[in-house]
């Protein structure tokens, strides 16, 4: 079978050399291209990528990747960024699988509120699948365009679904408590991510402000077919990797802890990447894996939810490799397993 070409844009990232990775693993892909504004060899970026891949980056540049062969680009852009790549892109019959913020929200309105810009490709955004497999997997085998869920995200839609689902929780007032690796603010510097800043040290951030509340509460109120609403609180801790989200929610009637167990097996029944698990899961037992691990427990009348992803892989590029492959008509495990 003839490998399809792919190219990452944005390849100066974490995200992006996870994502480089698993497509060098891939029996369906080949790396075609890597884009950024640096313009060097790909290992001088990324050393462990020494003798794994021969490639400069290259500036973005839409005909030179269409002449290249390039069937699907991973966008690995900042927000605001991916959307002028975008549009030309799909021009040229590239599909594009989008890892940043830019089509997630289906409306310009609250993309304004929460990202603070206009948002500047709104054609494009009304036929974006949001890619997330577990919930719109039908959708995404014929979409040109797929934004990829958040990290974050994942926990908490993923963690809730079961429930919202079958109206078995209250749908206002669910705490989503979610703790994060510091590998989640990315490669640029900030000083929150400065080592003397968060080793040794757990802080909450952008509370009742996180960008990822409205995705969070878009994605719920689908499954549910009525409005949802979270209060989420994200929190950085001093490891490289990993996101651990406790979530608290309401029961609307009386429910019994081995009754959701089986309701949850039932519901990812034939989801490969999701882990049904009657133990609480931990950052390590998915770490570098496209997994995402959840328990459900009932304490003193209330549900808790605890889901356990790798941000970089499951949160980010395993999920992007995972919707590629459903895009091309691929195993869906093809690559991450």
């Amino acid at each position: 079978m003839e490998k399809v070409k792919v190219a990452v844009l944005g390849g100066s990232g974490y995200t992006a050399v996870e994502l480089v990775k698993i497509l060098l693993r891939h029996p369906h892909a080949e790396v075609a291209a890597v884009t950024s504004r640096q313009e060097e060899h790909v290992a001088d970026l990324h050393p462990s990528l020494l003798g794994r891949l021969d490639l400069r980056c290259e500036p973005f540049d839409a005909d030179r990747l269409a002449a290249k062969g390039v069937r699907v680009a991973f966008g690995c852009l900042p927000h605001g960024t991916s959307m002028e790549t975008v549009p030309p892109l799909l021009a040229r019959d590239i599909r594009v699988i989008d890892l940043s913020a830019d089509y997630r929200l289906r409306d310009p309105a609250v993309y304004h509120e929460w990202y603070k810009e206009a948002h500047h490709d709104p054609a494009n955004l009304a036929h974006a699948v949001y890619g997330l497999p577990e919930v719109y997997g039908d959708r995404i085998g014929g979409a040109r365009l797929v934004a990829n869920p958040g990290c974050y995200p994942q926990t908490a839609i993923l963690g809730l679904a079961p429930l919202v689902a079958r109206g078995l929780i209250e749908p206002t007032g669910i705490i989503v408590d979610s703790k994060s690796g510091v590998s989640g603010a990315g490669r640029t510097p900030k000083l929150a991510a400065h080592f003397p800043e968060c080793n040794e040290s757990v802080s909450a951030y952008a509370i009742g402000s996180h960008r990822h509340t409205p995705e969070i509460e878009q994605v719920l109120s689908d499954v549910a077919g009525g409005p949802v609403s979270v209060v989420f609180t994200p929190h950085l801790m001093p490891m490289d990797r990993g996101i651990l989200s406790t979530i608290y929610a309401t029961p609307t009637r009386p429910v019994a802890e081995p009754d959701l167990v089986e309701l949850y097996r039932t519901y990812f029944a034939g989801k490969p990447f999701v882990r049904v698990r009657t133990t609480p899961p931990a950052t390590k037992d998915t770490a570098h894996t496209n997994f995402l691990d959840v328990c459900v427990r009932v304490v003193r009348g209330k549900v808790l939810v605890l889901a356990a992803e790798d941000n970089l892989v499951r949160g980010a590029s395993g999920v992007a490799v995972q919707n590629f492959n459903r895009m091309c008509g691929f195993d869906e495990r093809a690559g991450l397993l």
